[in-house]
């Protein structure tokens, strides 16, 4: 006897037969019983899910003569002997894929002239019809539109999206959904209960996951595991013939990166790459593993693992030593190292990283050789050295002590070596910030005794005097000089402050400032015109220590600044570089006799 394979061997013959498209067949079957039937219909969807076995179901049923109750054909009439046998003039199977052109679209129009001699309706099943070249598409619009009154089409097609929007306008699309695990493993014990054939429930769950959606691809699989098996089929040796990587070595990883254990998922990995599978599959099925953890961590959500009983069972265990926060990151980093991957050059370090960095999720953050930034760790030792200072004697004042920090923390953040006067000899300390020939203290890089840290004012004087030089502008004592001044000393002054700031990283400040050209209105008054009321309020919050530096630098301690918005009338336009050009040819002959020589054109 000839063998068959099990994916034709069992191809449904009826719409009860059909798994997991139940919401369609009704439909189906109810447009059948009451007799609205369209002129064409699109199936879609991915491979295997019945698309092709459907329509040819749905043209036996439309042709049958004795309907049955449930909707489906009877099998007995005379279309449904001829159906059986292959031997129907009335159902016409047209391969887009091999059939693509315009004389093939031309011929199977000329086909539907001709009414059926038995049966109602001539049903044309185009399969793979996004492979059909525009042209075909084109021919095929009118009669696709307007058939005769006898035929049916029923394109088939695995990608929506190629289809022209014009003939998805003159179809009824259907979309058939990818088959469920539990839906493939039931019709799978079905299969081998005709078989003969035992099985474990795992064994079927992991071929089904394996078809991914497609009852073809699990039939197919569930042949290939029997010869394998001979007859038995388990989950081990379905492991060994699918080549796929056992579940126990993602449910193992997770245990040891709770457990911070690095190395020993280092030897996990390794032992899974020793069998030949790749770096990136392994990544992809330790995603999938947490995905499932994630969703057994609350009820609701546990009949969205597409598992057997045994399996969830041993993800919500899992789960309820999981933390949600671990589970994020861990996916997180997966989902990372999965992008990843196919630009990385070293693809097994990638790998490895990637599972060291979730190994290291639960490690407390300032665990020695965790691999982190000691950031939090300074953090508490600084607030440790904060709550001391605040600590010390009243004699010192509560001033001092923020004074000190302040300056304090200054000078650490800029890497400046910091002094420590033994017993906190405040006036040797003056005396060695006064007196150039003294003596230097001590330079203590490694440690810093803040508790006894002093700062003499001085040393505070200079801080002010360098910060001032940084920044351009002062908040120091105004002087008492009352030299007088021009406006071109007063713009000369306002232009090296400004450039003073742009050096200083303060270089948007600086910019606007430049844009302002300062006035004497009354002497020593100056007037600043500006824009627009957030350029003036902007200037006003800064107002004190540009007239300090104003009047250090042009000497007259007297000189005050006035700030005020534009008048509408007052304001200029702010010309583009074409208009700034076009301008200097007006006033300049000599340029536009240049452009005219070297044939210049303004773009």
């Amino acid at each position: 006897m000839e063998y068959i394979v099990s994916a034709r061997k069992y191809r449904p013959t009826s719409f009860a037969s059909v798994v997991g498209q139940e919401a369609l067949t009704t439909t189906l079957k109810n447009a059948v019983a009451t007799g609205k039937l369209a002129h064409a219909y699109l199936f879609c969807g991915s491979r295997g899910v019945g698309k092709t076995t459907c329509a040819r179901i749905f043209a036996k049923v439309i042709n049958c003569s004795n309907l049955r109750p449930d909707g489906d054909a009877c099998g007995e009439c005379e279309s449904c002997k001829a159906f059986a046998e292959q031997r129907s003039l009335n159902i016409f199977e047209l391969d887009a894929a091999s059939n693509n052109g315009v004389e093939h679209i031309k011929t199977l129009m000329e086909q539907t002239h001709i009414p059926p001699q038995v049966g109602k309706y001539k049903v044309f099943i185009i399969d793979e019809v996004h492979m059909l070249s525009s042209a075909a598409f084109n021919a095929f619009l009118k009669t696709l539109e307007e058939p005769p009154a006898h035929v049916v089409f029923i394109l088939a097609t695995t990608e929506k999206h190629k289809i022209l929007p014009t003939i998805l306008s003159r179809c009824q699309v259907y979309d058939f959904e990818r088959m469920s695990v539990a839906n493939i493993v039931s019709h799978l014990k079905n299969v081998a209960s005709d078989q003969g054939v035992t099985y474990e429930e795992e064994a079927l769950c992991l071929i089904a996951e394996k078809a991914d959606g497609g009852m073809r691809d699990a039939l197919s699989i569930f042949d290939q595991c029997v010869s394998y098996c001979q007859g038995n089929i388990t989950y081990a040796k379905v492991l060994e013939d699918l080549n796929v990587v056992d579940a126990d070595n993602y449910f193992n990883t997770v245990n040891l990166a709770l457990k911070s254990n690095v190395s020993e998922v280092m030897l996990l990995l390794n032992g899974v790459m020793e069998k030949g599978f790749d770096g990136g599959h392994f990544i992809n099925g330790l995603a999938a593993h947490i995905r499932n953890v994630m969703m057994a961590k609350d009820a609701s959500t546990l009949k969205l693992i597409e598992a057997s009983e045994n399996m969830r069972s041993k993800y919500a265990a899992q789960a309820q030593m999981c933390s949600t926060s671990f589970l994020y990151k861990a996916l997180k980093m997966l989902n990372d190292c999965d992008i990843n991957y196919r630009q990385s050059s070293n693809k097994r370090l990638l790998v490895e990283m990637t599972l060291i960095m979730v190994a290291q999720i639960m490690q407390p953050d300032d665990e020695v050789g965790v691999g982190r930034c000691p950031g939090k760790r300074l953090k508490s030792l600084f607030k440790k050295m904060m709550a001391s200072v605040q600590s010390e004697p009243a004699s010192q004042g509560a001033g001092t002590a923020r004074t000190e920090m302040h300056d304090a923390g200054k000078s650490v953040h800029h890497g400046e070596a910091v002094s420590n006067p033994a017993h906190g000899d405040a006036d040797k300390a003056d005396t060695a910030d006064t007196n150039p020939t003294a003596a230097k203290p001590k330079i203590l890089t490694p440690r810093l005794n803040l508790d006894r840290f002093n700062v003499s004012m001085s040393g505070m004087a200079k801080a002010k005097r360098k910060e001032a030089e940084k920044t351009g502008i002062t908040d120091e004592k105004k002087t008492d000089e009352s030299n007088a001044f021009t406006v071109n000393d007063l713009r000369l002054q306002w232009l090296a402050m400004c450039n003073r700031m742009e050096a200083a990283n303060m270089v948007g400040m600086a910019k606007r400032l430049k844009n302002i050209i300062p006035n004497i209105t009354e002497y020593p008054q100056i007037e600043l015109v500006v824009d627009n009321e957030m350029l003036r309020d902007e200037i006003h919050a800064i107002k004190n220590r540009l007239e300090l530096t104003m009047a250090k630098y042009l000497h007259n301690g007297s000189l005050t600044l006035n700030i005020r918005v534009a008048e509408p009338e007052e304001r200029q336009k702010i010309l583009t570089p074409k208009e700034n050009f076009l301008l200097m040819m007006e006033k300049s002959e000599g340029l536009k006799v240049l452009v005219s020589n070297l044939r210049l054109e303004m773009e």
